[in-house]
């Protein structure tokens, strides 16, 4: 059997139209996705090289520059934070490490009052998160 073509090769000029329309939805949507917002708490981390990090399970909770405190993504008060530090580090097996997010502009205070909040609920030990240096350029090879 054999069946009949009905398609034949388009040979003519490509209308702009349709191209210039899809180009236009395109910055409309790229446009428009960066007014959305974005939840979450904004951080600056404090920049910094060669820190040594931890190999023990760590809790980690965040300090904004106004000195609030944010637990498993949600915002907590100090009395709940030191009750819910305390029943984990109950529960835990091995020792605990807490990892705190402060921002750069957070109080000395603030950091150290909730190392001590934390050493308080049993949780030894407190490391400071911070972010690695932006790399300038490219690694080059050592030369032979």
């Amino acid at each position: 059997m054999k069946f009949t073509r009905n398609a034949l090769i388009f040979r003519g000029h490509l209308d702009a139209a349709p191209f210039a329309s899809v180009l236009m939805l395109l910055v409309i949507f790229l446009m428009g996705g960066s007014l959305v917002y974005t939840p979450g708490v904004r951080l600056q981390l404090p920049v910094a090289d060669d820190l040594s990090g931890t190999d023990k399970p760590s809790v980690s909770v965040a300090v904004d520059k106004n000195g609030r405190l944010y637990f498993e993504n949600q915002g907590i008060e100090e009395a709940d934070l030191r009750s819910r530090l305390r029943d984990i580090a109950r529960k835990s097996r091995q020792p605990l490490t807490l990892l705190v997010h402060a921002d750069k502009d957070t109080t000395h205070e603030t950091i150290v009052h909730l190392a001590i909040l934390a050493r308080d609920a049993g949780i030894p030990e407190a490391f400071l998160a911070t972010m690695p240096r932006p790399i300038v350029g490219a690694a080059q090879p050592p030369l032979p």
